[in-house]
């Protein structure tokens, strides 16, 4: 994957993204929310995807 190669070059990547092949892969999340609009913007997560499944309520944790 392009990232990965991106990575493995030494380079750090900010990727704003709802996949979660991408999210799952990623070395650390920051998830905004917890709805979009005037009710998002709010961090309510930051860590590991291992970490948000394990730990977090997000609506992002559940669909990982």
């Amino acid at each position: 994957m392009l990232l990965d190669r991106m990575v493995d070059a030494g380079n750090s990547i900010v990727v704003v993204e709802h996949n979660q092949q991408i999210i799952r892969n990623s070395d650390w999340i920051i998830d905004l929310g917890s709805e979009g609009g005037e009710k998002g913007g709010n961090i309510i997560f930051t860590g590991t995807p291992k970490e948000m499944v394990e730990g977090s309520q997000s609506i992002t944790a559940k669909y990982l």
